[in-house]
C-alpha cells in the first residue's frame, strides 16, 4: 500500500512540473520567476523585474539575453516556459 501511494505521489508531482504552465515575465513578480523557471533563482528573478521596471515591459523573449545573468544557454532552457502577455488597450 505505501509502495502504491508513492508511485502516485511521484506520478503526479512529475506530471504537475511538466505541464505547469507559462510565466508571463511582464506580470509576474520575482519569486513567481524563480519558482517556475528552472534554473532562474531569486537573483536572478530580481534582476529580471528589475530590468523589466527599468526599461519597460519586454517586447520579445530575445530581451532577456540583456539582463544579467542571462545567457544563451539559460535562455534556451527557459524560452518554452515563457510568455509575453500584451496588453489590449
Amino acid at each position: 500500500m505505501f509502495l502504491r501511494s508513492l508511485i502516485v505521489l511521484c506520478f503526479v508531482f512529475f506530471t504537475s512540473s511538466l505541464f505547469a504552465a507559462p510565466v508571463d515575465i511582464n506580470d509576474a513578480n520575482a519569486d513567481t520567476i524563480a519558482k517556475s523557471l528552472d534554473g532562474i533563482g531569486p537573483g536572478k528573478a530580481a534582476a529580471i523585474v528589475q530590468f523589466r521596471n527599468s526599461n519597460g515591459p519586454f517586447k520579445s523573449i530575445e530581451e532577456l539575453k540583456y539582463v544579467k545573468g542571462i545567457g544563451k544557454k539559460t535562455l534556451e532552457k527557459i524560452r518554452n516556459d515563457v510568455v509575453i502577455v500584451s496588453e489590449i488597450d
